[in-house]
């Protein structure tokens, strides 16, 4: 079976039950149906066939959820691309997927090689049949790309197996089902969304409401008109709704029957204080691009501060010299056209996932952090390298280190040591990095240093810093 065949059992079975709110408008299974049938007769009509791959840079949109059905149908690769990535980040993406265009609303900002196609017109004026054509689980559906510790962010290829076993693994561990409401306000160019949110909602059929973005301003408003019975979070978010007034926590308390959270370690405290304003025990997961989701603390059961719980159906995991290994069908086929990569990251079968962790006696996970230098802030991976790179590029730096301190509303932030050349305008190589990188890598501190310091060998000894000044 394919994701398709999953999901018609919405699709095809239940198309004239509502499935998602968006804008104030609702719209059926049927006009999902109908409107990912439409895009995809564009799509051919210009060119697109199975194999093919399809950047994607737009926000939570009905257009990105035609775009990625519509791929799925035509056994188009669907890339999605991080909104506020920019120049720099987008044009080594679109280079390496080397896809036949990139959709976009309105202007892309970087140059790129292939047509940019805007988003609004890719759904066809007449109906269109659904296109046949021939694929198996192994056929790649998507490539979600992940930075590296090299700073070069690889694309991790992820099958239509990949995510139909995880779809179904959270639908049936975490008791989803099409009586659930569900608030969409995670980004859907993220696996967290696009693993998890989208596929489950399109395989179990629960009712939707998509948010362009999650706005902790209007978030009370939203969640007290649509009274959701899910919802999926980072970290950041569950801090953001622990600052409502306690009548208004324990009236959405009321009618929720999940809160998920992933993406970043969530803190013990939270989990506890949550819990008690809200009247509901967070459950904590872990998953990561290559694998989508691991391990997940149970629905019933101990949910277990400071862990992230227990492996997942068909998920082994074990650990090497302090370092977590998952393997299952969950794992995803490789990094694209980078075969050492992907030789390197298994090790008999099993993927070598960089975090440090450790099980205890009745197989409970804690992760302890990242065998490399990943700073993890709201959710977003962040590799040091990569701003490291990039200050060295101005003239004024003549050595930096980028390591992440706490934070508590994001996780951590990133915080830039360096060693100057003369003398440094932080102001100005802060506006650098802004112009150059996603905002949440931008360094929230710059701490000039006389050296940095090194081992032996000249490696550089980060966790003897002093503490960065925000």
């Amino acid at each position: 079976m394919t994701l398709l065949n999953l999901f018609d059992l919405t699709l095809i079975e239940r198309k004239s039950e509502i499935a998602l709110e968006f804008n104030g408008v609702t719209y059926t299974f049927g006009d999902i149906e109908d409107r990912s049938n439409r895009t995809a007769a564009t799509m051919l009509a210009r060119g697109l066939e199975k194999g093919d791959r399809l950047c994607v840079y737009l926000v939570n949109s009905l257009e990105f959820i035609d775009l990625y059905i519509a791929c799925v149908k035509l056994g188009v690769i669907f890339v999605p691309v991080n909104i506020l990535y920019r120049e720099r980040e987008i044009t080594h993406i679109v280079k390496d997927a080397d896809p036949k265009a990139v959709v976009a609303n309105g202007a892309l900002p970087a140059e790129v090689a292939v047509p940019v196609w805007q988003a609004t017109e890719m759904l066809s004026a007449e109906p269109a049949e659904r296109p046949r054509v021939m694929l198996d689980g192994d056929s790649p559906a998507g490539i979600i790309y992940t930075s590296g510790t090299t700073g070069a962010s690889k694309g991790a290829v992820l099958t239509h197996n990949n995510f139909a076993s995880n779809a179904l693994n959270i639908i049936t561990c975490w008791k989803i089902t099409a009586a659930d409401r569900y608030l969409l306000g995670l980004p859907l160019f993220h696996v967290h969304a696009l693993g998890n949110a989208l596929h489950a909602w399109l395989i179990a059929g629960f009712r939707m409401r998509m948010l362009e973005r999650f706005e902790h301003q209007t978030a009370k408003e939203v969640f007290a008109d649509f009274v959701p019975t899910l919802f999926f979070g980072v970290p950041t978010i569950y801090v953001r709704l622990l600052e409502w007034p306690e009548t208004i926590a324990r009236a959405v308390g009321a009618n929720m029957r999940l809160f998920v959270c992933g993406s970043a370690p969530l803190p013990a405290q939270v989990l506890e204080d949550f819990e008690a304003k809200f009247g509901h025990r967070i459950l904590e997961r872990y998953g990561m691009t290559e694998t989508i989701m691991n391990i997940s603390n149970p629905y019933s059961g101990e949910r277990r501060a400071g862990t992230v719980g227990l492996p997942l159906p068909g998920v082994s995991v074990k650990i090497i010299e302090g370092e977590v290994y998952v393997k299952g069908p969950n794992v995803f086929a490789g990094y694209w056209r980078r075969d050492e990569a992907t030789k390197a990251a298994f090790v008999d079968g099993y993927f070598r996932t960089g975090d440090v962790g450790e099980c205890s006696e009745d197989g409970y996970y804690t992760l302890r952090g990242r065998k490399s230098d990943l700073i993890i802030s709201g959710g977003f991976n962040i590799y040091p390298r990569e701003i490291e790179e990039l200050l060295l590029e101005d003239p004024s730096v003549a050595e930096v280190a980028v390591v992440g301190v706490a934070d508590r509303m994001r996780g951590e932030l990133p915080v830039a040591y360096i060693v100057t050349k003369g003398e440094a305008d932080f102001a100005a190589l802060e506006e650098f990095c802004r112009n150059k990188l996603a905002s949440f890598k931008v360094p929230r501190g710059f701490v000039k240093v006389d050296s940095l310091p090194r081992t032996a060998l000249g490696k550089v000894q980060k966790h003897l810093l002093p503490p960065g000044k925000m």
